[in-house]
Order: C-alpha cells, then sequence, then structure tokens
C-alpha cells in the first residue's frame, strides 16, 4: 500500500518531497504528474477544491489498478490560521475537514449543504492518526476549513469562526481530496503549515518559506507514522 499526498502547487510538493529520502520517480498522469520517492507519491493537483478533487481521482484510478494500490491520501499545503491560537509557521494536523462555504446564503444566515438537505460538509480523518501525527510533528489539532474565496477581511473571518467554534485554519484543497477519497474509500488527512492569518490580506506580514520549511519538517517527522499506520490498517482489514 502506498500512501497519496496531493497539495496545490508545485512549490508545496516539492516542500513535501524534499522530506522523502531516495531516488525520484515521476509519473504522468492526466493534467498532471506524481512525483514518487519510497512509500509515497505526491502530486501537485491544482488551487481549490474542485481541482484537488480531479487530480486526486485520477491518481486514485491509477493506483488502484496497480500491485501496490493507495492506502491513504493526504491532503498537505500551507494555508491561513486563526492566530494567535496557530502562530505563523506552526502546524496544524486537521480532526476535521469541513467545507466552509458549500450550501446557501439565506436571510437568516448561511446554511450549510446539509441542512438544505443533501450532501455533506465535513469529513472525519482517523482520530489515532490524527493524534499520533500530531504528537510526531507537534502540530495543533482541530478543524481545518476548506473556503473557494480566501478570506480577505476581519468580518469574513469572524463570521467563519461564528459558524465554525473551534476552527485553527482555512485552505482551499482539503475538501476536494476529501471527497474524492471517500468516493475511493481510502481515509484522508489533512496537513497544513501556517503562512499568514485568516483576515485582511497583507501580503508583508505572509511567511510563506517559514511554512515551507515546517511542511518539510513535519513530513519528516510524519512519514514513518503514516507508513506504519497505513500497513497496520491495511494489515488489520
Amino acid at each position: 500500500m502506498r500512501v497519496l499526498v496531493v497539495t496545490a502547487v508545485p512549490v508545496e510538493r516539492d516542500a513535501v518531497t524534499r522530506a522523502f529520502g531516495g531516488a525520484e520517480e515521476r509519473v504522468a498522469l492526466p493534467g498532471a504528474e506524481l512525483h514518487r520517492r519510497g512509500a509515497f507519491d505526491v502530486l501537485a493537483g491544482g488551487a481549490g477544491p474542485a481541482a484537488a478533487a480531479a487530480a486526486t481521482a485520477f491518481a486514485l484510478a491509477s493506483g488502484a489498478s496497480a500491485s501496490a494500490p493507495y492506502g491513504l491520501v493526504v491532503s498537505a499545503g500551507i494555508g491561513g490560521a486563526f492566530t494567535p491560537v496557530t502562530p505563523l509557521g506552526s502546524l496544524i494536523v486537521a480532526d476535521g475537514i469541513v467545507a466552509a462555504d458549500l450550501g446557501a446564503e439565506t436571510a437568516d444566515g448561511f446554511l450549510p449543504v446539509t441542512a438544505l438537505g443533501f450532501g455533506r460538509d465535513r469529513f472525519t480523518p482517523p482520530p489515532a492518526l490524527v493524534r499520533e501525527v500530531a504528537a510526531a510533528t507537534g502540530a495543533a489539532v482541530g478543524p481545518v476549513l476548506t473556503v473557494s474565496t480566501v478570506t480577505g477581511s476581519a468580518e469574513r473571518a469572524g463570521a467563519l469562526l461564528a459558524a465554525h467554534p473551534g476552527a485553527l485554519a482555512e485552505a482551499m484543497e482539503g475538501f476536494g481530496v476529501a471527497e474524492a477519497a471517500a468516493r475511493a474509500d481510502v481515509p484522508v488527512l489533512e496537513v497544513r503549515a501556517v503562512s499568514n492569518a485568516v483576515g485582511p490580506r497583507d501580503r508583508d506580514a505572509w511567511r510563506i518559506g517559514d511554512a515551507l520549511a515546517a511542511l518539510t519538517d513535519a513530513f519528516g517527522k510524519a512519514a514513518p507514522v503514516l507508513e506504519g499506520w497505513n500497513s497496520h490498517e491495511n494489515l488489520e482489514g
């Protein structure tokens, strides 16, 4: 069994692959390329939940017919955090992957898709895996919101926190990755390194380099956990 890691952009993909030793093999997929090192395939699937879902689905379909199919999918990258709980450069492991803006606006406020009577708006990664990865990396644990539009105001940040108390961060791909993984019956995890605060956009305050370095460090520490858990769960199954 292999581990599929899906990022949005190549710089995030490269930050993840730097954590793994060994020679790199590249595998062409429709519209994308897997970077394979050891038990890990890392894919830059594109920004936003739709691109992430499509890229993940293609990768899972290719792995399903191989001699070593995927046993775990990880959505990974940098993201904005609801500081000061999660400061810049810190790491977050999601215990809930939440579609924060999938639903309907009404006169009484936002209704998630589940309140409309269809679909789902949350995926829950395996709790034991969340705990083990957080322990290995020193990450904070909490919900990570998936949004299609990055938050750019204090008002919007406040509204998100009011709707999703305890949320630690927002990003744009986790729910799409989780949707594809769920349809393939493969467990999912989301790992985010904090590059900026959620709220008014201040590019001068962003710490993208620090966040990418934290992402590399995190996967270096988490790799044995991910490989061990993947093998154990599938042997038990």
